[in-house]
């Protein structure tokens, strides 16, 4: 019988990609998706950062195959705002707290908290004061970020509703 020296060979990162890869289709095969995709997640974002294309892309189709939607990343990607993530990043750098953005947006001040998460992980920032400068700046990742997201017409393309016409105010009604 061997006995073993304690000196294991050093596992790459590949490898271990791939282990991740090949546990998530497994589990998956197994109909345990919830479990499949975890893997398969770790597999997918290991793998791309590597520059491992063709597995990434059989990760990204086994996630696909759980029901997860995977995003293609672009040099962009991380820094993007989504319009709600700017409007909500708007509101708080003009120093509202997330209870009143809450009750302005018709949602819990839970959501907004989670979505300034994101908007502070994006934008590489660490609070509220630092939003002022990033947003005054029309970088890459805030698009759309100095408009006013109190008019519902800077919401429409164009600033005009769909048929062309200016909007009809509360107390003009016919």
């Amino acid at each position: 019988m061997r006995r073993s020296t304690g000196s294991a060979a050093p596992v790459s990162a590949w490898s271990i990609g791939r282990a991740h890869l090949l546990y998530g289709e497994w589990l998956r095969r197994e109909n345990r998706r919830t479990d499949a995709r975890e893997q398969l997640r770790t597999a997918h974002q290991m793998l791309a950062a590597m520059g491992a294309d063709g597995f990434a892309e059989r990760a990204a189709r086994e996630l696909s195959a759980t029901g997860e939607r995977v995003r293609k990343r672009t040099a962009d990607t991380p820094t993007q705002l989504t319009a709600r993530e700017t409007q909500i990043a708007q509101l708080a750098s003009d120093g509202l707290s997330n209870p009143e953005i809450a009750a302005q947006l018709f949602m819990s001040p839970r959501t907004v908290e989670y979505h300034l998460r994101k908007v502070f992980t994006k934008l590489a920032i660490s609070s509220r004061h630092q939003l002022h400068a990033v947003l005054d700046d029309p970088g890459p990742g805030t698009r759309g970020a100095t408009r006013d997201p109190t008019d519902a017409n800077a919401l429409v393309p164009g600033g005009l509703l769909s048929h062309g016409s200016p909007p009809v105010s509360a107390g003009t009604r016919n």
